[in-house]
């Protein structure tokens, strides 16, 4: 999973990536850039953990995140066109996590003059309605040529589906409002359209207003929710000291602090939430590892996460609820105590399922 961290400049990208990764990035970029910082995350997981600790000599395997800190987003850039490259790496992004600013810092002023996190949202998600609006015109102007000239069902489906988004854009709306099939959701996906990716908007706050860290995101909700987006408060600075302590040094700063969660543990459960993702566990002597599932897919589609050998030749899912497995502390007490099931190839893979799947080839 990719995930492309986007803001206004000044926003505090950079720190939020920061704080995510571990990392000590000292500057982010000025607007226009093609630089961008990358990470891979290690995803935590309390339920890896548990599961380790009843092999603890097998290897910990965690899922992972790639995290890009891309160039801040200039005013009217949308409209009169993003860097190819930055919009090529945006666009290849599973998710985009906004950073919004929401501190007041003197030292580093906004280019507007004033802090207003609902206005910045606002005029970056602008942009990106100006720039998806540019690409369906151009394809548009591109399909009644085609058509003109040779007419398919399939073109004329394009067509309106594609007049359907401009309409869309044009209220003012993004594309994640739309009530779109599987097939149509097929068809714009080459597009990598970004009113259409789920999108987490961080709102990046003064140190003193994480108390009151929840009435901000559900002031947001309020007047900003659209589909598959969601919003968290957070002082990314504060993240960032976090991320740089040890685990119990972490925990304790935390309660002094009031933090009920680290940033880092929230915005994937969001991320994760957003995007339609669970998560299942491989359970053995010699390694425990968790994976990443879209939500609804089968045990052979999560065989094939695995190998591609174990969807082409699955058998059966051997299966445990993790409780389950937590409680009988082994795969061979769950099939004593009647807790080990035998799934299909078309059994749907639940959040939290420890398989082992059985496959010939």
């Amino acid at each position: 999973m990719q995930i492309g961290i986007v803001g206004l400049p000044l926003s505090g990208k950079t720190t939020l990536f920061n704080a995510l990764t571990g990392k000590r990035e000292s500057t982010g970029f000025g607007t226009g850039s093609r630089d961008k910082h990358v990470a891979v995350v290690k995803v935590p997981d309390a339920r890896l953990d548990q599961l380790h600790a009843l092999v603890p000599d097998a290897r910990k395997v965690q899922t992972t995140i790639e995290y890009l800190d891309m160039a801040g987003v200039e005013k009217g850039s949308g409209q009169s066109g993003f860097d190819a490259q930055f919009l090529g790496d945006l666009r290849q992004a599973d998710a985009l996590l906004l950073v919004i600013r929401g501190f007041d810092n003197e030292a580093i002023p906004h280019a507007d003059g004033s802090v207003d996190a609902h206005r910045d949202f606002s005029s970056i998600s602008d942009e990106f309605l100006l720039s998806d609006l540019a690409v369906v015109e151009n394809r548009l102007g591109r399909l009644e040529q085609q058509i003109r000239k040779t007419k398919t069902d399939a073109l004329e489906k394009e067509r309106a589906l594609l007049q359907r988004c401009n309409a869309c854009l044009e209220e003012g709306n993004h594309l994640r409002s739309m009530e779109l099939s599987d097939e149509e959701l097929k068809t714009l996906r080459g597009f990598q359209f970004l009113t259409l990716k789920p999108t987490l908007v961080a709102i990046n706050i003064s140190e003193s207003d994480i108390p009151g860290s929840e009435q901000i995101e559900a002031a947001f909700r309020e007047k900003h929710q659209s589909a598959k987006t969601d919003f968290i408060a957070l002082s990314a600075e504060i993240e960032m000291e976090i991320a740089q302590l040890s685990g119990e040094d972490a925990a304790l700063f935390l309660e002094e602090m009031s933090i009920k969660e680290a940033a880092l543990t929230r915005m994937i459960r969001y991320s994760h939430n957003l995007l339609g993702l669970i998560t299942f566990f491989t359970f053995g002597e010699n390694e425990v590892r968790s994976w990443t599932l879209r939500q609804g897919y089968t045990a052979r589609q999560a065989a094939g996460e695995i190998h591609s050998d174990m969807e082409r030749g699955f058998i059966r899912a051997e299966t445990a609820a993790f409780d389950a497995l937590l409680q009988n502390k082994s795969l061979a007490k769950c099939r004593e105590a009647g807790a080990l099931r035998l799934e299909g190839k078309e059994y749907i893979v639940k959040d939290g399922d420890v398989i082992t799947f059985r496959f010939n080839v």
